[in-house]
């Protein structure tokens, strides 16, 4: 990968609005708990995850409208695993299908497709069905399009990854679960055409480098607000951050 983070549609790129040195100092404490191999073991698995979705994300697949045909999605993606038959019997497997299927290969602009990937379903909680969202885009086309994770920027809280990273001003919010995809997918590829200048040229190697790096960053702030709030017999239990990036990326037990 060069250039910009990815070739998606809909954002422009603004390598000023990373804040270059919480993004360097983040990224140096989480090197002290990850290593480089660890990260590049947690790319390989996200590739190897792309490679076990991409069938089931094809428009041939999805249009049987079947369960089979989306339950090795809902399977894949960490916020949907454990609730696979709670969200089928919710929604339905056909509108799951069709939903999933017109926000892939849609023709729309991506941030109609989201929106309305959003009200087929809207029984969901929002975070879910988000999480869901960018996982599908992700992974069938990781230079297109980019995860959107509730570590990486929840809305409600105000919390995640990315503003820790990006400038104060930087705004992340909107109307629209639309909208907010596309300044999450900006905020992203800022950080993979700054990825030189922060010393971590590592990010260009693949699509899934910087999902891993933003992970990190979230461990590294997890670690030190519940530091901070909790005893130290509960933050015996928090993973270590390699184990928690892979639980973040849905990658522990991949093959489980």
């Amino acid at each position: 990968m060069s250039g910009a983070a990815w070739s998606g549609e809909g954002y422009a790129v603004d390598p000023s609005a990373v804040d270059a040195p919480s993004a360097v100092e983040f990224m140096r404490e989480a090197l002290i708990k990850i290593d480089e191999a660890d990260i590049g073991a947690v790319s390989d698995l996200l590739a190897r995850k792309r490679e076990l979705m991409a069938p089931f994300l094809a428009e041939a697949s999805l249009a049987q409208g079947t369960a089979d045909a989306v339950r090795p999605i809902l399977a894949r993606v960490f916020a949907t695993r454990r609730r696979s038959d709670e969200i089928l019997l919710a929604v339905g497997a056909p509108v799951l299908a069709r939903a999933i299927r017109d926000l892939l290969h849609g023709a729309d602009p991506l941030d109609a497709r989201f929106r309305a990937f959003e009200e087929a379903l809207s029984g969901l909680e929002a975070p879910i069905r988000r999480e869901l969202a960018g996982e599908c885009l992700h992974h069938l086309e990781p230079e297109r399009g980019w995860l959107w994770a509730r570590w990486m920027w929840d809305p409600v809280t105000r919390t995640g990854a990315l503003p820790l990273v990006m400038v104060e001003d930087f705004d992340l919010g909107g109307p629209d679960g639309g909208v907010i995809y596309l300044r999450v997918g900006a905020a992203s590829a800022a950080v993979v055409e700054v990825a030189d200048e922060l010393g971590f040229g590592r990010m260009r190697a693949n699509p899934f480098v910087v999902d891993v790096y933003l992970a990190a960053i979230y461990g590294v702030y997890l670690y030190t607000v519940t530091r901070l709030r909790m005893t130290q017999e509960f933050n015996r239990v928090i993973p270590q951050l390699p184990d928690l990036v892979r639980r973040l990326l849905g990658v522990y037990r991949l093959d489980a």
